[in-house]
């Protein structure tokens, strides 16, 4: 056996140990799609480097083979156009990672978290480097499997490694937002991207019955994994489910751009909450829901928000003699007054984790979430639709 089929068989042994064990199907395509095909060439972040810095990994690098079987996220692109073979040999670059391929173990996670089976029709939002498209093709079929790419560069080296892996679905070069209507209705729906709300088309392409499962993430940097049922053209309701998994949020629901961040002077009182709690994974998500339109940045006790549209600014920090924290608010909008009524209502609860969070899209396009037991229209919060 080659140190290739070795790597893989490792992985599937692993991928197997979350499922049905040595029968599982998706360990069975996990032992048979080589990965290395679908990541010629990765980004590894290099340690301590402020800001961050990665090295191109390829082919010609002695660890090239083990780290495409790691069970990690490889990032195959930086700034939407820089691939490990636009760096020189032994240099180095900077810039934000716009395409990766996401850990094995979570890919197929999903892919049983959807409850595909043999005869579904799937519609794949984010192909990527095409390894997971791969893995649901082998287990469905080429005819199966619909999947849809934003960026042109990135679906074209997915087109070649399908190719050469001996897969055939059909891809689209487009907005997955949009879905791929000439190919509906699908059984299910997978996105491999992050979404602020999840798109109406993809509720009208998805039959009644079906499930589509999508991230909910935003500005805040906060995410949760929803599973829906269809229930309807249109409309939708679900749960999200255990864990903590986040993607890159899809490219036309990334924030706008803005101007450098200036701290100015504004309303200053003490707070009701330890602002770290909203650095932390659920709290996050709370305070993201209570403010969408918001950037969190900062940490621990150190949180600042920024509204891209006003440019409303909330700002928190110890009180002077380490009593409590105080917040400094600025503008139209009082960001920390919603965050922490938010937090406080989470808190009362009993600061549950995210799968005791519900989800519903209604037939007007509202989307609300809501935790579970105290009712839709009570204590919802509004997705940024």
């Amino acid at each position: 056996m080659n140190r290739s089929r070795e790597l893989r068989a490792a992985l599937a042994h692993l991928v197997a140990l979350e499922g049905e064990g040595a029968d599982d199907p998706w360990a069975g395509a996990v032992a048979t799609v080589p990965r290395e095909v679908f990541v010629p060439g990765y980004f590894e972040e290099i340690a301590g480097s402020v800001p961050t810095r990665f090295r191109a990994v390829r082919q010609s690098d002695g660890d090239w083979l083990e780290g495409a079987y790691a069970d990690r996220t490889l990032v195959t692109q930086l700034d939407g156009r820089v691939r490990p073979q636009d760096v020189a040999a032994g240099g180095d670059v900077g810039g934000a990672p716009t395409s990766s391929s996401t850990l094995p173990s979570l890919v197929v996670r999903m892919w049983r978290q959807l409850g595909v089976e043999p005869g579904h029709k799937v519609l794949e939002i984010g192909t990527g480097t095409g390894y997971s498209t791969a893995l649901g093709t082998h287990r469905l079929g080429d005819g199966a499997v619909t999947s849809v790419e934003y960026d042109p560069q990135v679906a074209s080296a997915a087109r070649v490694a399908l190719s050469a892996a001996g897969f055939a679905p059909r891809l689209v070069v487009g907005d997955g937002l949009q879905g791929a209507a000439d190919g509906a209705p699908y059984d299910r729906l997978i996105a491999t991207c992050a979404v602020r709300h999840v798109p109406l088309a993809w509720l009208h392409q998805v039959r009644p019955g079906g499930r589509i499962l999508a991230t909910l993430s935003g500005w805040g940097y906060a995410s949760g994994l929803a599973l829906l049922t269809v229930t309807r053209p249109g409309t939708a309701e679900g749960r999200f489910l255990p864990g903590h998994t986040s993607f890159m949020l899809a490219r036309p629901h990334e924030r706008p751009p803005r101007p450098v961040l200036h701290l100015l002077p504004g309303e200053e009182r003490p707070t009701r909450i330890d602002p770290a709690v909203v650095g932390t994974w659920t709290g996050g998500w709370i305070a993201q829901l209570a403010a969408p339109q918001a950037e969190r940045m900062g940490a621990g006790s150190g949180q600042i928000l920024w509204d891209v549209s006003t440019g409303s600014q909330a700002r928190t920090a110890p009180a002077p003699g380490g009593d409590g924290w105080r917040v400094v608010q600025r503008g139209p909008m009082r960001l920390w007054d919603e965050v922490e009524a938010a937090v406080l209502r989470w808190q009362e609860a009993g600061a549950p984790h995210q799968e005791d969070f519900r989800i519903a899209v209604g037939p007007d396009g509202d989307q609300r979430v809501w935790i579970e037991g105290e009712g839709e229209e009570e204590a919802g919060w509004r997705l940024p639709v």
